[in-house]
């Protein structure tokens, strides 16, 4: 089946919108059939092991399936920002990433566009592309989308939201997202049970979960890790983070504040105290909106 075949009826990700993207339909990520994109550049702003020396090639997708009321990346999620390149573009772009000394390739919020960015990654590496590809997903994937990934992707690296349904549907209108990213990290540590590097230390092959602590919601914090060290121990790496950034006014007020040191450091001992040590923790200053890229189309015609 040519890739873009999915979109007739798409079930690429849990929404299940069943929408025609092939005739201009849109579902909840409000994509259509074509790859759409925001920046690509080299990031230096991710893990040590994914940044690397030169930064991670980062190309950011328009578009999301999850769509947290909190989101810092709005201006591409919610409201479409970005430009529609072709496949060959997409594949170009990977090129030029790695000709200026990109870690990696690093697909931020690529769920909607998979089969898509399937074919243009096979046509990059046919051009000569051996850098490793990072898969920066929300988490919220299908087990199938994630198996057809299986030849394409060295690294996963999902977010891991939430562990109560109720706090995923009340800040992502989602009502089904432990199950699914349970699934889908499943899938993912199948495929690379281990983590590996390369003599730099960058990673070359592996799954390192992201768990962005909310303001108030440290007992999910603290039930995410205990279920992931439960089921993968130190098969796999941990990045907990502290960079929640309150971007834009919104109508839960938790959300309107920051994580303080004390919680931070909590849920870090906590983590210590279960037997984490393959983990990422963030330092003081990382909660700034700094952090954040500006997203000004730059890289897209590198």
């Amino acid at each position: 089946m040519f890739m873009g075949d999915y979109f007739n009826k798409c079930n690429i990700c849990p929404r299940m919108c069943l929408v025609n993207r092939n005739m201009g339909m849109i579902g909840f990520c409000k994509s259509g059939n074509k790859i759409k994109i925001a920046k690509a550049y080299l990031h230096m702003w991710e893990e040590p092991c994914i940044t690397g020396k030169n930064g991670s090639g980062t190309i950011f997708f328009s578009g999301c399936n999850l769509k947290c009321v909190f989101c810092q990346n709005y201006y591409i999620s919610e409201q479409g920002k970005g430009i529609e390149i072709t496949v060959d573009e997409f594949a170009k772009i990977c090129i030029k990433l790695q000709n200026k000394g990109a870690t990696n390739i690093n697909l931020v919020t690529p769920t909607h566009y998979v089969p898509l960015i399937i074919e243009g990654i096979k046509l990059a590496k046919s051009w000569g592309l051996i850098i490793p590809v990072v898969y920066n997903s929300s988490g919220y994937e299908t087990v199938s989308t994630i198996k057809s990934l299986s030849d394409i992707v060295d690294v996963y690296l999902p977010d891991f939201k939430y562990y109560n349904n109720d706090l995923a549907y009340k800040y992502s209108n989602c009502q089904n997202y432990f199950e699914y990213a349970c699934q889908a990290i499943d899938e993912m540590v199948k495929q690379k049970p281990n983590c590996v590097f390369d003599k730099d230390g960058n990673i070359i092959s592996g799954v390192i979960v992201r768990h962005l602590i909310l303001p108030k919601c440290e007992n999910d914090s603290m039930n995410i890790l205990k279920y992931l060290y439960d089921k993968y121990e130190n098969n796999i790496y941990y990045s907990i983070m502290n960079q929640y950034t309150p971007v834009r006014t919104c109508k839960y007020k938790e959300l309107n504040e920051k994580v303080d040191s004390y919680t931070y450091e909590k849920i870090i001992d906590f983590a210590w105290n279960i037997g984490i040590r393959n983990a990422f923790i963030q330092e003081d200053g990382t909660v700034s909106e700094s952090f954040i890229p500006d997203f000004d189309d730059v890289g897209i015609d590198l």
